[in-house]
């Protein structure tokens, strides 16, 4: 993370360095004003200035003024808009390395966190290194200057004046703690909230079906409440910081009116230097004030950089070499080598001690909920690791491949399909952008989806809506295949991706896997026996183990639990027909 502040920084010092040039410039000359004005009085008072001497003073004023508002427009747009950049570089990065993450990362965290740390953390950091920044370094160089020029005007004056200054020094050192440690807690509760509404949205339609409304509303604002409560906490504190930054001005103000009176009566400074005093102390009001400000900035940014800081801190657990041995692409598949496996989570294995192979053809995987077979598929996609030694692709071992090469031949179908809303033929053409509209009406008619697309008016143009609401479930699995065939892979995984689908267009679809995928890998995770009869092999698993591998006929004959699923089937069937009869 400090490598990539630090880049950026480099990058574009020169643009940095031009604007707090520029924000030197305009310092500079707001405390020339100062001196101009004390000429003028001093001169007016000795009877040495005339209406013409005073009219050139007053344009060089104006002249000033003029230039200083060219000046912070400048380093605004250049400092500014530096942050900006850096906000655009840490968005990036934090997109990026969320990409690269396997599944025990997403373990771990909500959507709702990972998206607050892209939106309000992200926020925090460039305000802390935009306008943190200058209101530091311009409070800086004003308070130094013009202290330096109230002591040129009269040092025990300008002691007088400064006596309060420690107070705030005392009161935002103590104050700032505090403000880390409860916005640390307000990014926490928004994570929370942010992560609340995003589930609340996805699941709309079962809210509704479930008459959840109400609920939802009392729980979403009990996140809110707490939400609020955490801000007025932050609130408090801020609420502290500039009324004693105005105190400690203000005190200042009245000791020089004081003081700074009875040294003009005594003759010890000129009318004209009491004068310039008043400015330049009036002056020192905005840096002591951007103190607090700048504090409470810095530990905003400092509590944000630092839940950013330990996201993009975290590293896969997948292994992902940069280079690989090369694989023969005509002889794909899989090899298990008693792979056993259990989630980050819990110590429990999910698997235990499978060998397989999968080459060439359709092989079915079955067993009850929870014999790890979507396990074994998120395996073989590559989203947790396995042990050296237990997993080859191509008979090389998983973890000498670069987790691109292996993804780049591999295919995969969920059981819930993830829709763009997008058209038809953008979601198909997902993951080949380039593929022609009869390579994707190809795909479409493999996976018996094709009719279903032209009884829309618009055919392949058709909006789907959010994670395709306007197609029906079968609808989806369907075009979630047809992007899958689309992109060609040597190995094709079906984890549960035809449930929604009748037997009618089931089979249609069987027969159209195996034209486009012949002599290649197919694997179909499925409890529908009517499907699975299909395929050349069946592998049952059950309580993480192969409990039995043959074909539907020899399973029927020597495997209780496939048998047992098969006739609870037909007899659901049967009964179903009986029903429509």
């Amino acid at each position: 993370m400090l490598g990539l502040l630090s880049g950026t920084y480099r990058k574009h010092r020169w643009r940095l360095l031009a604007g707090f040039a520029a924000l030197l410039l305009v310092d500079f000359l707001q405390l020339v004003i100062p001196r101009i004005i004390k000429s003028g009085v001093d001169g007016l008072t000795s009877g040495t200035t005339g209406r013409p001497e005073l009219l050139k003073l007053g344009l060089l004023i104006i002249l000033i003024a003029l230039f200083v508002v060219i000046l912070r427009f400048t380093w605004r747009y250049l400092i500014i808009g530096f942050s900006r950049l850096l906000e655009r570089d840490i968005r990036n990065h934090i997109f990026s390395h969320i990409l690269k993450m396997d599944g025990p990362f997403f373990e771990k965290r909500t959507t709702g966190d990972l998206m607050a740390h892209s939106s309000n953390d992200l926020s925090a950091v460039q305000m802390a290194c935009g306008m943190g920044m200058v209101a530091a370094v311009d409070a800086l160089v004003m308070l130094v200057a013009a202290i330096g020029f109230m002591i040129a005007i009269h040092p025990f004056l300008t002691f007088l004046a400064l006596l309060p200054m420690p107070l705030l020094a005392v009161s935002t050192r103590f104050l700032s703690g505090r403000l880390h440690k409860h916005f640390s807690v307000v990014q926490a509760q928004f994570s929370l909230l942010t992560e609340f509404s995003r589930s609340t949205l996805v699941s709309i339609g079962l809210i509704k079906s479930y008459t959840m409304e109400q609920f939802q509303t009392d729980q979403f604002g009990h996140l809110g409440q707490q939400y609020v409560k955490a801000n007025l906490r932050v609130a408090r504190i801020q609420g502290l910081i500039s009324p004693i930054a105005t105190l400690v001005g203000n005190t200042g103000m009245l000791v020089v009116l004081f003081w700074g009176g009875k040294f003009v009566i005594e003759g010890q400074i000129t009318l004209g230097d009491f004068v310039a005093f008043i400015i330049y102390l009036y002056m020192l009001i905005w840096p002591v004030m951007a103190i607090g400000w700048v504090a409470n900035l810095v530990q905003r940014g400092a509590t944000s950089l630092g839940r950013i800081h330990d996201l993009v801190s975290s590293s896969a657990l997948v292994p992902d070499p940069a280079t690989g041995p090369s694989s023969d692409s005509d002889q794909p598949g899989f090899r298990l080598e008693k792979l056993s496996f259990c989630y980050p989570s819990t110590p429990l294995p999910v698997l235990k001690n499978i060998t397989l192979e999968f080459g060439p053809g359709i092989h079915g995987i079955t067993g009850r909920t929870g014999s790890g077979k979507s396990t074994l598929c998120k395996l073989l996609t590559r989203l947790y690791p396995v042990n050296d030694g237990q997993l080859f692709f191509a008979d090389h071992d998983v973890n000498h491949f670069p987790l691109s090469q292996i993804r780049s031949q591999v295919g995969y179908v969920s059981q819930e399909p993830i829709l763009y809303s997008n058209t038809i033929a953008d979601n198909i053409s997902l993951g080949r952008p380039d593929a022609s509209q009869d390579e994707i009406e190809m795909a479409a008619q493999n996976a018996a989806v094709h009719r279903d697309i032209l009884s829309f008016e618009k055919g392949y143009q058709t909006l789907i809506g959010e994670r395709g609401v306007k197609l029906s479930g079968g609808q989806r699995q369907r075009l979630a295949l047809a992007r899958a065939l689309l992109c060609d892979r040597q190995v094709l995984l079906i984890d549960d991706g035809l449930s929604a689908v009748d037997v009618e267009t089931e089979q249609e679809v069987f027969a159209g896997l195996k034209r486009y995928f012949k002599n290649k890998v197919v694997i179909i995770i499925s409890n529908r026996t009517k499907l699975l009869s299909m395929t050349d092999r069946i592998i049952v698993l059950a309580n993480g183990q192969v409990e039995n591998i043959g074909s539907h006929e020899r399973l029927l004959a020597e495997n209780a639990l496939y048998r047992s699923m098969y006739e609870k089937q037909m007899r659901s069937q049967s009964d179903g027909e009986l029903r429509v009869t």
